[in-house]
């Protein structure tokens, strides 16, 4: 039985509606936030240690996340926005991992940072997520050779900083 070329065109259509319905989507194309979210306010995160600018690089981090990943328009200020990504460094350390056998030096260390993030609506203050214990790590060497040392630590708190944007932004984005 052969289909009249009439309905070819109304079935081919029906066939491709009933795909496009099937609810399959690229991670991150669709936003499980609240609809009326659709500028987040991130302000610097608050930093509790003594690491310097590590706030800053991780703040800047998210922000730089979100705009590659999402279509929210990113501010700093809270009241130029609909909802509010805070955060704080809650702590940071570092230790050495592996030492060198002829000078007892250290060769490796590793950076472990807890923080913590709160995505509240900004005009019901109703907290859409919050993630109160989260923690990164980070290793690096150092060259025991002191003629060609190289700090690898701020290259280290970059690459953790990139680690902690694309988790925070896959929390919000994902796990509502």
């Amino acid at each position: 039985m052969t289909v009249p070329r009439l309905f070819l065109p109304l079935a081919c259509c029906v066939l491709g509606f009933g795909a496009a319905s099937c609810g399959y989507h690229v991670t991150g194309a669709v936003s499980v936030l609240p609809k009326n979210v659709k500028t987040i306010a991130i302000p610097t995160f608050k930093n509790a240690t003594t690491h310097y600018r590590l706030s800053e690089v991780i703040t800047a981090a998210v922000a730089r996340e979100f705009i590659s990943r999402t279509r929210y328009k990113i501010v700093a200020d809270p009241d130029n926005a609909d909802a509010v990504l805070s955060g704080s460094v809650v702590n940071a350390f570092a230790y050495p991992t592996t030492f060198d056998p002829q000078t007892g030096r250290a060769a490796g260390v590793q950076v472990v940072v807890f923080l913590a993030f709160t995505l509240r609506d900004r005009a019901t203050n109703a907290v859409l997520l919050d993630r109160p214990h989260m923690e990164f790590r980070q290793v690096y060497e150092i060259s025991v050779n002191p003629a060609v040392y190289f700090d690898e630590s701020d290259i280290a708190m970059d690459r953790l900083s990139r680690d902690v944007a694309h988790t925070v932004v896959s929390a919000v984005l994902e796990n509502f």
